[in-house]
């Protein structure tokens, strides 16, 4: 029986979206492939950890010499930048809702305002 969101192995309850989204697809793949059940959660967890990686990353609300910037966590550049915080908020709530990770509001000296969370 194929696996999905409301029935998944045991070993994927701590998965977050995404993650646990994708180690379904591709466990479910694998057995229908023919790899043993054990053997197909271990590769899907893994690969889906790979895959999805980049966009659990922490999006950030952070000053900038033009206004308001949205950048990754591992980033440098800005993604996007506002004149207002309001204006650059609005972008990135939607932005980490869409990947299912963490927003992080900094204040206007950088210290941390705030965090919303969107991981599902």
């Amino acid at each position: 029986m194929p696996w999905d969101m409301n029935n998944y192995p045991e070993s994927m309850k701590n998965l977050v979206g995404p993650i646990k989204e994708k180690a379904i697809e591709i466990a479910n793949r694998l057995t229908e492939e023919g790899y043993e059940e054990g053997r197909a959660i271990s590769i899907g967890i893994a690969q889906a950890k790979k895959w999805v990686g980049e966009q659990t990353l922490p999006q950030h609300v952070v000053p900038h010499s033009d206004g308001w910037a949205i950048k990754r966590e591992d980033s440098e550049r800005a993604s996007y930048v506002y004149e207002t915080q309001k204006e650059a908020l609005k972008k990135a709530q939607s932005i980490a809702s869409n990947q299912k990770t963490r927003l992080i509001i900094h204040r206007q000296d950088g210290s941390i305002e705030r965090q919303q969370n969107f991981v599902h």
